[in-house]
């Protein structure tokens, strides 16, 4: 296991983090125990000390699940990291009650790293009103928490205007070798740390798409340059070359995809990769974007749409489809996304979006793609 310094804690941090928020599931559609505490176990054994949970994971609990496999002094020998759910909150003490709602769940006296959860623009706007900013500097003092992050779900001007809104310790970003330029993207990725957070990468495989249907253009570039590398550790290893990164959390459900990552983090350093191998993730990523149904870079030009529509969104979520065959994976998210508005049935066919496009993007007749693939029942 590699090891990597955060900016402003100085804490150690293993270079491969255990999300929690895939864990086993048995027969009975409900999260197996005793697996899930052997595997998150075998992970702390194997050097990850980056334990990353939140309050919605598994239905409400997630947390629970990790606190059982945290007992037994495993609880020592991680920095615990969970997420308020400020959408929740209705008032400024709603906060305060979370965390103390999760300190008694995760059976801890406090938080290593606490970070606002998801945010988007509709949310930031709401943690804002209920200054989120002076619970997270009263949570410092109490003890409760030892450093406050936010993870984050939306386009780079709203990134960038959170990044300086706080003296934030940390950031959680979706960032894989297909989505460099999605959300914060590369960019977010570099101007987070040279303000001096670390950068926890979410999504490294897609939610385990970029393992779980390889295209066989894909797997031979994989099998050429390196065989017996797994999918996942081409992933894995692409973000560990780059030095921004702090940790990559991978949520491991099996004890096989635990032993995978953690030969992968054997390598997790800045600059493992050779010139050839980072030119081979480069053509597996062209396959990829060349499988892309609609042509979005995600520069939000389109924005914002005067009927809601989050058009980025759409098309990133249609996009999975044809480029990861994850046709369920692609309803799930959109569902997310757009359950407080902005499907693409909103759209109202104005035309506004196309004038500002500089792809030259048909866009209505591709949100009402999106409206048949992902709302229409197929």
């Amino acid at each position: 296991m590699k090891y990597r310094k955060m900016p402003k804690t100085g804490d150690e941090l293993s270079a491969l983090g255990f999300g929690c928020m895939r864990l086993p599931m048995g027969e009975n559609g409900k999260v197996d125990t005793d697996e899930a505490v052997r595997v998150i176990r075998r992970g702390i054994d194997g050097g990850i000390n980056y334990v990353d949970t939140a309050w919605p994971y598994h239905d409400g609990d997630g947390e629970l699940y990790l606190a059982k496999a945290l007992k037994d002094g495993y609880r020592e020998k991680v920095f615990l990291a969970t997420k308020l759910p400020v959408w929740l909150a209705e008032k400024p003490e709603d906060m305060d009650d979370f965390l103390d709602r999760q300190l008694e769940r995760l059976e801890t006296g406090h938080i290593d790293y606490y970070l606002v959860h998801a945010l988007n623009k509709a949310r930031w706007r709401h943690a804002e009103s209920l200054k989120v900013g002076e619970f997270l500097d009263r949570a410092k003092r109490a003890g409760k928490i030892k450093n406050a992050g936010f993870s984050f779900h939306d386009g780079p001007d709203l990134f960038d205007a959170i990044l300086n809104a706080y003296d934030w310790d940390l950031c959680q970003i979706q960032y894989n070798f297909i989505d460099r330029n999605y959300q914060a993207g590369e960019k977010g990725l570099k101007a987070a740390a040279e303000k001096g957070l670390g950068v926890i990468v979410m999504e490294p495989l897609r939610g385990g798409a970029l393992v779980r249907t390889v295209p066989e253009d894909v797997a031979k570039i994989w099998r050429e340059n390196a065989p017996g590398r797994s999918p996942a550790q081409w992933g894995l290893r692409w973000l560990w070359d780059q030095p921004e990164v702090s940790v990559v959390l991978s949520g491991m459900s099996s004890m096989e995809q635990v032993e995978d990552n953690l030969e992968a983090a054997e390598q997790g350093y800045p600059g493992n990769l050779t010139e050839t191998e980072r030119t081979a993730v480069d053509k597996a990523a062209r396959i990829y974007m060349d499988r892309m149904a609609v042509n979005c870079t995600g520069c939000r030009y389109c924005m914002p749409c005067p009927a809601g529509v989050k058009i980025p969104e759409c098309f990133a979520q249609y996009n999975k489809v044809t480029m990861l065959d994850d046709l369920a994976g692609a309803k799930q998210f959109y569902g997310v996304l757009t359950k407080d508005g902005g499907k693409a049935s909103q759209c109202v066919e104005c035309g506004k979006c196309e004038t500002a496009c500089p792809q030259n993007i048909p866009i209505r007749k591709a949100l009402k793609e999106v409206v048949q693939l992902l709302e229409n029942e197929n």
